[in-house]
């Protein structure tokens, strides 16, 4: 593991896919760059030359639990944690009825006032608390793939992985699947192709450009001074 936090393995990866994208049609390509429309970061994208370009974006994962983390079904997130919400709605309606200790007694009148669950030890309510936060970091962090299919954030989208470690069922919808074998990937699953509009594939071509040259400044020890300072301004070492 670097020190980043990434493992060999993930890197290895990353680096499989940046070079079946430059010999597939994507010449033009970056690790770690940010996905417009879809708040995400991703792996490695990809981009084609010329007016036909067309534009790619790879996720690597490295084991089964990383890709489950991601792949949530969107819709059924939701409703789940639409139904949570009602239930806690409910526990607190009748858990004010029955515990009016609980009353904060900060408002002038009662109807208006706020209860205070906190310390109180309930079973059923701790439980749907618990689930709820689970969901709610699900919403949050573990609709990548659905949104980036939605939105159409790239002409096609590949999921990268070891062989072996996904059933078919567990490949998100419209993603294909490039499989590593020793150095090389090998594609096991072909994905849909979404017609990304033209000012999407701009918008990544740019944000590929952006990641690469972060890259190149890395790499060449280029470092630029915090905003709204000059050259003469800089602290002296």
């Amino acid at each position: 593991m670097n020190s980043s936090g990434e493992t060999l393995q993930h890197r290895a990866l990353k680096h499989a896919a940046l070079a079946w994208a430059q010999t597939n049609g994507f010449p033009l390509c970056a690790l770690e760059v940010r996905v417009p429309r879809s708040g995400y970061r991703a792996d490695v994208a990809a981009c084609g030359r010329g007016p036909d370009r067309r534009t790619a974006v790879f996720e690597c994962k490295q084991a089964r639990a990383d890709l489950l983390k991601d792949a949530h079904a969107e819709d059924a997130t939701r409703r789940r944690l639409a139904e949570l919400l009602a239930r806690r709605q409910t526990l607190e309606d009748l858990l004010a009825t029955h515990f009016p200790d609980l009353r904060r007694g900060e408002a002038l009148w009662p109807e208006y006032d706020t209860w205070d669950f906190s310390r109180l030890e309930h079973d059923a309510y701790r439980s749907v608390l618990s689930e709820l936060t689970t969901v709610q970091r699900q919403v949050m962090r573990g609709t990548k793939f659905a949104k980036m299919f939605r939105y159409r954030c790239a002409d096609f989208l590949y999921l990268v992985a070891e062989d072996g470690i996904f059933a078919d069922a567990e490949i998100p919808a419209g993603w294909g699947l490039l499989v590593r074998r020793g150095k090389t990937l090998h594609l096991a699953r072909r994905p849909a192709d979404l017609a990304a509009a033209e000012p999407q594939r701009l918008a990544l071509l740019e944000c590929i450009a952006l990641a690469a040259t972060r890259a190149v400044n890395r790499a060449a020890g280029v470092a630029f001074p915090p905003g709204g300072w000059t050259s003469d301004e800089l602290p002296k070492t």
